[in-house]
Order: C-alpha cells, then sequence, then structure tokens
C-alpha cells in the first residue's frame, strides 16, 4: 500500500482550479476528492527513487472554502486520523472578492523537534500555523510568498548532520554540506514534516523562489567565484542536485495548470518511468547556459499582479557585462510589468535580494563592483573580488546597471492614466525587516504609484549582534556620507533614487503581510514571541506572533 511520505502541498489556486504536490512512498495514482465534488487525479512520477504527483483540481465552486481529502491507489492518507489540526481546505476566490493578503517572508532553518529548545528562538511560520489553526474561519493569507532559503544546503541541523555522518561520513568535500539529490530530499523531509508546517502548507497557497542557501551560500557572486567552484570535485553533483530537487519541490507548484500542460519537460519526466535522467540532462542545461530556462514566473490574484524573480541562476557575472537578470529575462519582466495596465491596482515584484540596501552597503557593494570592474586598476581589482565574497557583496547595487534598469522600469510602470495604485518590492535574505521609500533623482520621473521596499527576513533564523549595529548604522547619517566617499572612490554618479527608511530595522523571527483591497493597501509586520500562556496552544513553547508595525500605504 502506498504511503504519504510528503504533503500535501497546496500549491496553485483560482477561482475554479487548484494544484496540490505529494510525494508517496512508491508508484501509485494519487487523488484529491473535494467536499464539493470537485476531484482530481495524477500518476506519480518518479526521480531519483522517490515518487511525486502534482494533482490539478478544476471545478471548484469559486468563492468558498473546501475541505478534502488526498487517496493513494483510492486508499485515504490525508488528513491523518489522529490530527489535531482542522481539516485542509482549499479557498477559492469569488468573483466579487477584492481583498488579496500577500504574506511574505524568507530564511527558514527548519525547527527542532517539539521537546527540543529551540536556539533561534519560535518559528514565525510555525506560529502562523498555530494562529489559523485556533481560528480556522478567522483572517488567513491568500497565499504565501517564500521569498529564498526555504531549506539550507550548506548549514544543515544536528541530525541531518549525523544523518549524513553515518551515510557517507564527513571526510570528503562538502563534508557536512548537501552532497547529492538524496541529501536534498532529507532537508525537505526535515522542513515539511514539521507538524505545523505541513499544516501550514496543505491549507494556504504558496509561492516559492529559491536563493542561495537552497544550494550554496553566495551562489553566483561572481564570475572568478564560478570558475572557483566548478574546479572542486564536488560541485557538478551539489549543482545537478540542487536544480533537480529544486524544480521537483518547489518550481513545479509555481505553475498554473495551463503552464504545466504546456511545459515540455514536466511531460518528457512523466512519460518515462524513472525521469531522472531527462531532469538531470535539464539540469546540466540550465547550468551551462542559464539563459536557456526561465525560473521567474508571474501569479496574478484578482486584480494583484505579483512577478516572481529568479536572481540566482539568471545572472550574468562577466565583468564588463555584469547584469542581475540575463536579457531574456529582462525583457520577460519588463513584458509583464507593463502588461496590461488597466487591469492591475498593484505590481508586487519579488526578488529574495533587496533592492534598496541601507545606503552604506548600497554604496559599498556599487563601490566594490567599480573595483571588480577594473575602474582602479588590478590590483584594486583582485581586492575588490576578496572582499566581494568576504562580505557578500552581491545584492541589486552590486549590479548597479541592473538597479539603474529596475528602477527606471518601476518608474514606467508605476507612471500614466492606468498606472497601479502600489508598486512593492518584496525581498527578504538579510535577516530583517524594514520600509523603504524611494524618491527619483528626477522629478519628471516620480512615478505616481506609491513605491516601496518591504523587507522581511528571517522566518526563522538568527544574526550576529554585530551585524544588527552595523545594519542600523547603514541607515544613519554619517553611513551616508561614508557611502558617499564609497562612491566617489569608486568613480560611481548619483543613482536614479534616493530613499529614506521609514520602518524599522526590525530583528527577530518575522512575516510582512500586505492586504490589498481595491486600490488600497495597508502592510502589517509580526514577529513570533515566546508567552508564559500554556492554555492548549499548538504553538511551540506557547509563542504567539505580535503586531510590531500596522500601517496604511495607500487609504481607502
Amino acid at each position: 500500500m502506498a504511503e504519504l511520505r510528503l504533503g500535501p502541498l497546496l500549491r496553485y489556486v483560482d477561482g475554479s482550479s487548484a494544484t496540490f504536490w505529494v510525494e508517496a512512498s512508491r508508484p501509485c495514482t494519487a487523488e484529491v476528492r473535494c467536499a464539493d465534488g470537485a476531484r482530481g487525479t495524477g500518476r506519480t512520477f518518479q526521480i531519483a527513487g522517490h515518487h511525486y504527483a502534482l494533482v490539478p483540481v478544476s471545478g471548484l465552486t469559486p468563492g468558498t472554502a473546501t475541505a478534502y481529502e488526498i487517496l493513494l491507489d483510492g486508499s485515504a492518507v490525508w488528513p491523518p486520523p489522529d490530527s489535531p489540526f482542522p481539516p485542509s481546505v482549499v479557498r477559492t476566490p469569488g468573483s466579487d472578492d477584492a481583498t488579496v493578503r500577500v504574506t511574505f517572508g524568507s530564511c527558514r532553518w527548519a525547527a527542532p523537534p517539539a521537546d527540543e529548545r529551540d536556539p533561534v528562538g519560535p518559528d514565525a511560520l510555525d506560529t502562523l500555523a498555530a494562529r489559523l489553526a485556533s481560528a480556522p474561519d478567522g483572517e488567513r493569507p491568500d497565499v504565501l510568498l517564500l521569498l529564498g532559503d526555504q531549506v539550507y544546503a550548506d548549514e544543515v541541523s544536528g541530525t541531518t548532520r549525523a544523518w549524513i555522518a553515518a551515510r557517507r561520513g564527513l571526510v570528503d568535500p562538502p563534508g557536512h554540506q548537501v552532497a547529492d539529490y538524496e541529501e536534498y530530499t532529507r532537508l525537505y523531509y526535515e522542513s515539511w514534516l514539521d507538524p505545523e508546517i505541513r499544516w501550514l502548507l496543505s491549507t494556504v497557497p504558496s509561492c516559492m523562489i529559491f536563493d542561495d542557501h537552497d544550494v550554496i551560500d553566495d551562489w553566483n557572486t561572481s564570475a572568478a567565484w564560478l570558475k572557483d567552484i566548478r574546479a572542486t570535485p564536488w560541485w557538478r553533483e551539489r549543482i545537478l542536485s540542487g536544480l533537480m530537487s529544486y524544480w521537483v519541490h518547489q518550481h513545479l507548484g509555481n505553475l498554473s495548470p495551463g503552464e504545466l500542460s504546456e511545459d515540455l519537460l514536466y511531460a518528457a519526466v512523466r512519460e518515462t518511468p524513472d525521469g531522472t535522467d531527462v531532469l538531470r540532462a535539464f539540469a546540466a542545461r540550465a547550468d551551462a547556459d542559464p539563459a536557456t530556462v526561465r525560473w521567474s514566473y508571474r501569479r496574478d490574484f484578482g486584480r494583484t499582479r505579483v512577478l516572481m524573480l529568479d536572481t540566482r541562476a539568471a545572472r550574468v557575472l562577466d565583468e564588463k557585462h555584469r547584469a542581475m537578470l540575463d536579457p531574456g529575462e529582462a525583457a520577460w519582466l519588463r513584458e509583464q510589468a507593463l502588461q496590461a495596465p488597466d487591469a492591475r491596482d498593484h505590481l508586487l515584484i519579488g526578488t529574495s535580494l533587496p533592492w534598496l540596501l541601507p545606503p552604506l552597503i548600497h554604496h559599498a557593494e556599487t563601490w566594490n563592483a567599480a573595483l571588480c570592474r577594473g575602474e582602479r586598476g588590478e590590483r584594486w581589482a583582485r581586492f575588490g573580488e576578496r572582499l566581494r565574497r568576504r562580505a557578500d557583496l552581491e545584492h541589486w547595487a552590486a549590479f548597479p546597471e541592473s538597479f539603474e534598469d529596475l528602477a527606471e522600469l518601476i518608474a514606467e510602470a508605476g507612471t500614466g492614466e492606468h498606472a497601479p495604485a502600489t508598486v512593492c518590492v518584496l525581498s527578504g535574505d538579510v535577516h530583517h525587516a524594514y520600509v523603504a521609500d524611494p524618491v527619483w533623482a528626477d522629478p519628471a520621473q516620480q512615478p505616481t504609484a506609491r513605491v516601496l521596499q518591504l523587507t522581511c527576513s528571517p522566518v526563522h533564523n538568527s544574526i550576529p549582534r554585530a551585524i544588527r549595529l552595523g545594519f542600523r548604522f547603514g541607515w544613519s547619517r554619517p553611513a551616508r556620507l561614508l557611502g558617499g566617499l564609497f562612491a566617489r572612490h569608486g568613480r560611481y554618479g548619483r543613482p536614479a533614487v534616493d530613499w529614506r527608511k521609514t520602518g524599522g530595522p526590525w530583528f527577530g523571527n518575522q512575516l510582512m503581510t500586505l492586504t490589498l483591497r481595491g486600490r488600497s493597501a495597508s502592510l502589517r509586520l509580526e514577529q513570533a514571541r515566546e508567552t508564559r500562556s500554556s492554555g492548549g496552544d499548538l504553538a511551540r513553547g506557547g509563542a504567539r506572533l505580535t503586531t510590531v508595525r500596522d500601517s496604511v500605504i495607500t487609504p481607502e
């Protein structure tokens, strides 16, 4: 009898259809049965000895919350009979629904077992799950945007480290880090079998994109970095396994049923008894020529458009032509951002790396990019490359032309008769949260839309005290003056935008939620904090989400 190994994950949802992701213990037919009579089936496909299915369901009733169950070869496997959680449901928007709630964050270490102390404090996603479970008919997100570092291939838990040691030992590189596809699956088991997370992802739709730790810290920092790591004997297996596991666990669920039906790779994997070689060949092509694949994607939620950007694999690393997005990816972003402006009230750009950083860090990164490009000679260029790797100087500011291009695109998308009410850049990565408000240097380019950089990280991780102090200082007036010295030394002119911090920095395990109603928008930041109350709460250690910021972005 087939067993449910992982999932279900509720991924894509619109007014009448949804997709559900599962992993089974053996080949089988997965079926989703909804209480309103809608149903769907899908045969599993095999990758590296694992069996997955993505089950599309159509005919759902718009504007309803419908409980569902998962069956494998006709036997019910979800929900578990002893589950302490409410039934998993799929909520479909109705034609009159004008409110969209988007909850987002990044950087999540898997939470330890409930009987172990959590060294970094309560997990914000665990705590969100507990709140939703305690009030299943209350307010909940319409979608979770998980903006990178869903798993940490280079910083594994003690439990996973012991498992790796028993499997192959820790002597040979990459030591305690993940080496192959099987070890990647271990990370997803550890993260997504967490009871609270498993239930949460079964009942709230999710959109995901990778960042560096999903593969390795500072992935694709520079051409020199890539050359060095490709020379190691273990990297090829690591990168191919990373791309394969990302495609299976995260990317497929980002696609709509229509996109899945047209995806040639998905069809090829399902048509063969074992899709491992097909998927591995795809990963090899994607690694050799990143422009051959697009990981970025679009999702529309009513009159809200979400563009999720790949800012890792799509990079151009040639020092003379550095770009955050390759030409094809950049053209796709432009097309999607400007398409059908009269059909949108809000434009959200999801990029794991912040577009607007604390000014000192921004100027340090543009200065470093100039050094590495050779603006101050070969000796400075070598110094710049060493500094770039040690200090993680590889955000949008480290790709100055891409930074300016995004500023120009946002100004264009946010201006005109049919401009959206807001254009928000949603980011994570930097292990703290803040709100930044840009102003264009040329008043004629200032968008009519409200433009904000909204950064929220981590969901469950930590940050050293010294780096906290550095981020706080990075917003200060002395830091701005110091940043100006960096810019002058790097011979880099004034950026197209200036910006100021209008909220934060906030430190802790946290989530942001945008509530979009018509052309109005509001923002809430919540942090997971321990409480002494025991009261039967499902959260670990009696944790609660505490509101730290609740503000109006655009009024009704």
